[in-house]
């Protein structure tokens, strides 16, 4: 398997805090990582960096062999996709959240891949009308990750998507993520969640700073 996603020797810094240090990771398509670790670790600073929502203070990042700095940042998170813990719809439909990604790429929007991916966690077609105001939590939550995959990432990155999320629709988002697994999609996540830890192929444990931490492999 090819390389996707490498760390060398990645640190982050706050002013005089030491976030991160000495990260290395070596992602390959298809894998699936799961991050663990304390609270404080830098687990979800890990994500954001991968992200490119900020920007390593030591060390690099790369994207298939290119330094994610060189990608327009748009472009890139069309390709590595994060997902929060806490999903954000925007406008007033599921319509208009599952649109977006096709608006944004100037594509014509599939309908069928919209309803298949609907019907993949569980909801009617009929759902792209509802308001985000009258889902609950776990269907903001499905709505969010479909958005994610609605044109599909080559890594999408998990920040706890399952948290707080009732039995029935923690199976539902499993399955979603198990669906872009198998066809050979990359995965990063970070989770708490003793099944989830399991079913990852690539375990990467952080330590806090003050802990003597550096970086430890699967």
């Amino acid at each position: 398997m090819n390389t996707i996603l490498e760390l060398k020797k990645v640190g982050y810094q706050i002013h005089n805090k030491q976030i991160l240090n000495n990260i290395n990771m070596n992602i390959k398509e298809g894998e699936h990582w799961t991050l663990v670790g304390p609270s404080g670790a830098g687990k979800t600073t890990i994500l954001m960096l991968m992200a490119q929502m900020i920007s390593p203070t030591a060390g690099e990042i790369m994207f298939k062999s290119q330094d994610i700095k060189t990608f327009p940042p748009t472009d890139y998170r069309r390709s590595v996709s994060y997902c929060f813990q806490q999903p954000t719809l925007f406008g007033k439909t599921v319509r208009d959240n599952l649109e977006f990604p096709f608006q944004i790429r100037k594509q014509d929007v599939d309908v069928a891949r919209m309803e298949e991916l609907l019907e993949l966690v569980n909801l009617p077609k009929s759902y792209l009308e509802n308001t985000v105001n009258e889902l609950s939590g776990g269907e903001k939550q499905r709505i969010a990750l479909i958005r994610n995959l609605m044109i599909r990432p080559d890594i999408i990155l998990l920040d706890e998507v399952t948290t707080g999320l009732d039995a029935e629709n923690k199976e539902i988002v499993h399955n979603l993520i198990e669906s872009f697994h198998h066809n050979n999609g990359t995965i990063v996540q970070i989770t708490h969640d003793e099944g989830e830890i399991k079913g990852a192929s690539k375990i990467f444990e952080l330590k806090k700073i003050t802990d003597k931490a550096g970086d430890k492999h699967e």
